[in-house]
């Protein structure tokens, strides 16, 4: 066998043997072309096809036992851009969410806020950033955090009570931390 080829599964028969070398070479130009026409870039089709193949690669009996490698390979590539474009369009979002502050001097009558909002877990700042500052209902937080309602709902409660109590000790109340 050559450096190049790789041969998935059991050693079968010379004849009967599928290569990811051989599937590349008969396959890689029109899967990559079919790709560009989804992806609107040549780059992007490029790397989605390379991914899918690298994914065959890891798959290995799996792959063997495909019936149409090429079909297999285009639906993969396929679900690597759609993930890809989920990710750059929720980041575009997130970012779109942000709106820069128009008078930064403004920022510093919420210093308190900002130092006690920084003081919070992670988990309990994202939610307290997206239900008050991002306007978003709970169930849209859920959705675009991954986790249940019940979750968001936990943290937003827990994220107030945290804030209240920061907030109450920076005012010279009581600390509740």
């Amino acid at each position: 066998m050559d450096e190049d080829s790789i041969t998935f599964g059991r050693m079968p028969d010379l004849e009967d043997r599928v290569s990811l070398r051989d599937v590349f070479d008969a396959s890689y130009r029109r899967l990559v072309v079919q790709l560009y026409g989804v992806t609107d870039s040549f780059d992007e089709a490029e790397d989605v096809v390379q991914e899918a193949f690298v994914r065959a690669a890891a798959a290995g009996r799996r792959f063997l036992r495909v019936e149409n490698p090429e079909a297999w390979l285009r639906t993969t590539a396929i679900h690597v851009h759609r993930s890809r474009w989920r990710k750059r369009r929720n980041g575009q979002r997130a970012r779109d969410r942000m709106v820069a502050p128009r008078d930064p001097a403004a920022l510093e009558d919420h210093v308190e806020i900002i130092t006690a909002l920084r003081s919070l877990p992670e988990a309990q700042r994202q939610v307290i950033a997206l239900h008050y500052l991002a306007d978003l209902p709970v169930h849209e937080i859920a959705e675009e955090l991954g986790v249940p309602t019940g979750t968001v709902k936990s943290r937003l409660s827990r994220g107030r009570e945290a804030l209240a109590s920061r907030l109450a000790y920076a005012e010279g109340g009581v600390d509740h931390v």
